[in-house]
This record gives structure tokens, C-alpha cells and sequence, in this order.
């Protein structure tokens, strides 16, 4: 390492945070630039871009456990963090070491010159090195923000997903479906597969593939899927155009219809995926902080980000499925720049005793004003405020009796908070 880089990953990313005024600077030069005085190599890998509202996460996880089941050696990348930097990158499902991160930002310091670079830029960019040195024979990319002009985008993949659109950082993507799906659609590329898991995507899907001259494989066209109640049904097509089909496959815990556009891509990677594999990462594909279950005490506790209307809909339906003998005990934390009544609205069926937490930072929402749009939506709602979640998540444990269940959502800040507390307290 370079004489005076900083000796430790913690002081890195104090150094990176400190190194450009915005947290966000979207745009592609800067970023590129780096990349190629790094002579960044990806010709031994097979590159999936993974873009889209809600559902990136997890069909990053399904499409990892079958190849990696199958086999394959692997490169995830993924942002935000829940407890360590580290999560952002693994290699065959294991985060990389601290002087592995070091090293990758030590090169990109020695490489950017008088470019300025944000947080993300850094990250980005220390994980496409480490998978240029190491080469995984697939790597998978999330994109932080939007597609087209997301630091991911640099790299050209094999196969580009989106898995659904929704309104979300709307300041920066638009403020209709049709602006965000354009955006995310940048990701395309020509003579190349595109996937789209929404099932009623915005028509901008379909331009910018014919524009660009991408073969777009559509959920409810190309590939669908049928649910039963203790299994379910997909059909696709493969690289060449030819049907295929798996019947009776096991239920995930994970969202189905990212696993169903996994199995899409799946077959588009793979000359003849293996079902072994399949099953196999459908039974065992988890995510911290995605429909996660753990026990407090002998109540069970999810933990969900769920920081959008979209994504509160879906874990909506998921707990209004299973009837618990008690009630739901909501933990939510947002950030100001969401929607807050729309994630409100969400989980108002479901929940019945609200915790509210403060969030800190300049975009924490105080947990008084998030009781108060509750109180706004029902009057009589039985909802409290807290100063942060640690003592909303203490107030939680009290307040619970036999049968009753939790939820913690509303931001990864929520449930990175949560996540802290409960490994102190454990």
C-alpha cells in the first residue's frame, strides 16, 4: 500500500466519505475514466447488470445460489451495507477481507489523479477491480441508483435485468413510471438479452430495447410463472428461442417473481441449468433484511427494508397470510424523502401497535412526525415515538405478550439499527 493511504478499512471510508460534496453525482465520466487507467478486465466473466425498484436484492441472491449450487464461481456486488462495509462484495457467497477492500481503494487512489469520486464511485469501482483480479466466472452487478447513469454501467453485461419499477428517487429519475423505466432500461445493451420482471412495465421498457436493438424477454410473454399452494410452475425460453419449462418446484422464502425472472436469466446464461441447483437455491436463498426471521424471545420478528409503498404491499400480503394468535407490533423508521403515507397505507391492514423511531443524518424523519401522518390516516391508531430504534426496538420487547409478532421496516437504517441492537443484546 502506498505510503500515507490509510492502514485500516474503517479509515478508508472515512476517507472516501470526506472526498466529494455530494453523496450523489450522477454521470459516467468520471467513473469510466478511473476504470480505464485501472485496465478493468472482465473477458473471463460473464457479467449479469441487475437494475429495478424492489426485488434487485433478491434476484441477485437466487441467480448466486444456482450458479454457485451448480457449481460456478461467483462475484456479488450490492449496496447498501447492513453492519459491515464488507457485504458489498462477495466472492462465492463470503464478503472479501478488509485488506482485500484496501487494497482495491489504494489502487483506485493511485489511479484517480485530480478526478473527484463519490462514496458509491469508490465502492463501485473497489468491487469491479476485485473481480477484474480474481475473475469468478459470473459476476453480479446491483445497481445503486436508476441504471443508465449508475457507476455499474460502465461494464457491458451478458444479460441485463430489471425487476421492477415503482416511484422512487424521483428527484433524480423522474417522476412517472415511464421517466424511471427509461432510466433503468440504460442498462440495455445492443444484440444483447434484457429481462424485465415487472409485470405491468412502462411501454419505455420496450422502446429503449427496440432502440437499442436488445432482445427483451417480458414476464406474462417471454417467461410466466403459476403459484400453488405448495409449489409452483415456470415456464421461459432459452438463448435460442425454444421453450422450456420446470413444474413442481419448491416455494421460496424470498419473492417468487424474482425467482421467477432468475430462472429466466438463468437459462439465458446457461446452455442447460441444472435443477438440483434450482431447488436447491430456492430452499436455501436468505438475505439479511429481506422478509428475515428471527425469534425475540418466543415472539417471532421479521425484518424487511421495506422503505416503499411497492415493497410494504408486498410484505403486507405476505403477513396477511399466516393469522397470528396476537398482534402485529410495527417498528418503522423512515427516510424524509419517501413516501411515507404510502408506506402507511401499506401496512395499515396488517398492523395494529406502531413504534415509530427517529432517524438520524440530514434525511432522518423524526419518529413524532411519522406518528403523526399515522395519526392523520386513522385517529384512533395505537402508535408511540421514539428517539431512535434501539429504544423503540426496548419499548417493542416490552410491550409484547403470547402470540404476538413484529415487524421492523421502513429503511436499511431501520433495520441496520435494529440488526446492531439485537447482536448487543443478544
Amino acid at each position: 500500500m502506498a505510503s500515507g493511504n490509510p492502514e485500516t478499512l474503517s479509515a478508508w471510508l472515512e476517507r472516501i466519505e470526506a472526498c466529494h460534496p455530494s453523496d450523489i453525482e450522477l454521470g459516467l465520466e468520471r467513473v469510466r475514466e478511473v476504470a480505464t487507467r485501472l485496465a478493468l478486465d472482465f473477458s473471463r466473466s460473464k457479467v449479469v447488470t441487475i437494475a429495478g425498484t424492489n426485488g434487485k436484492g433478491s434476484t441477485q441472491t437466487f441467480l448466486d445460489h444456482m450458479l454457485r449450487n451448480a457449481g460456478y464461481s461467483t462475484g456479488c456486488y450490492s449496496s447498501p451495507h447492513f453492519l459491515r462495509y464488507n457485504e458489498r462484495v462477495r466472492i462465492d457467497g463470503v464478503e472479501v477481507a478488509d485488506a482485500v477492500l484496501c487494497d482495491a481503494f489504494a489502487a483506485i487512489e493511485s489511479a484517480r489523479g485530480e478526478l473527484a469520486l463519490t462514496y458509491f464511485e469508490y465502492g463501485t469501482l473497489a468491487a469491479l477491480y476485485i473481480f477484474s483480479q480474481q475473475a469468478p466466472e459470473f459476476v453480479l452487478l446491483e445497481v445503486g441508483l436508476g441504471g443508465r447513469l449508475d457507476a455499474v454501467n460502465i461494464i457491458d453485461p451478458q444479460v441485463a435485468v430489471v425487476t421492477s419499477i415503482a416511484l422512487d428517487h424521483t428527484d433524480w429519475l423522474g417522476d412517472t413510471r415511464e421517466l424511471i423505466g427509461r432510466e433503468k432500461a440504460g442498462i440495455f445493451r445492443a444484440d444483447t438479452p434484457a429481462v424485465s420482471g415487472d409485470p405491468e412495465p412502462p411501454v419505455t421498457l420496450a422502446e429503449v430495447a427496440q432502440e437499442l436493438g436488445a432482445q427483451l424477454y417480458q414476464v406474462g410473454d417471454s417467461f410466466e410463472y403459476q403459484a400453488q399452494a405448495s409449489c409452483w410452475h415456470w415456464q421461459g425460453r432459452d438463448l435460442s428461442g425454444s421453450a422450456v419449462a420446470l413444474a413442481d418446484l419448491p416455494l421460496p422464502g424470498l419473492p417468487l417473481p424474482n425467482a421467477a425472472t432468475a430462472l429466466q436469466v438463468l437459462h439465458l446464461l446457461l446452455a442447460q441449468p441444472q435443477r438440483g441447483a434450482i431447488e436447491a437455491a430456492l430452499r436455501g436463498a436468505s438475505m439479511t433484511g429481506r422478509m428475515q426471521r428471527l425469534m425475540l424471545g418466543d415472539n417471532e420478528c421479521i425484518l424487511d427494508v421495506a422503505h416503499n409503498p411497492q415493497a410494504a404491499h408486498y410484505i403486507a400480503g405476505r403477513l396477511a397470510g399466516s393469522k397470528p394468535e396476537g398482534r402485529l407490533h410495527v417498528l418503522l423508521g423512515m427516510l424524509s424523502d419517501k413516501d411515507v403515507t404510502g408506506v402507511l397505507k401499506a401496512l395499515q391492514p396488517v398492523g395494529q401497535c406502531w413504534h415509530f423511531a427517529s432517524l438520524g443524518g440530514p434525511r432522518g424523519q423524526s419518529g413524532a412526525s411519522l406518528a403523526l401522518r399515522m395519526r392523520v390516516l386513522d385517529p384512533k391508531a395505537q402508535c408511540e415515538a421514539y428517539p431512535d430504534v434501539t429504544a423503540a426496538l426496548a419499548a417493542v420487547r416490552l410491550a409484547l405478550k403470547a402470540g404476538d409478532r413484529v415487524l421492523i421496516a421502513g429503511s436499511f437504517f431501520t433495520v441496520s439499527e435494529a440488526l446492531a441492537a439485537l447482536e448487543l443484546s443478544a
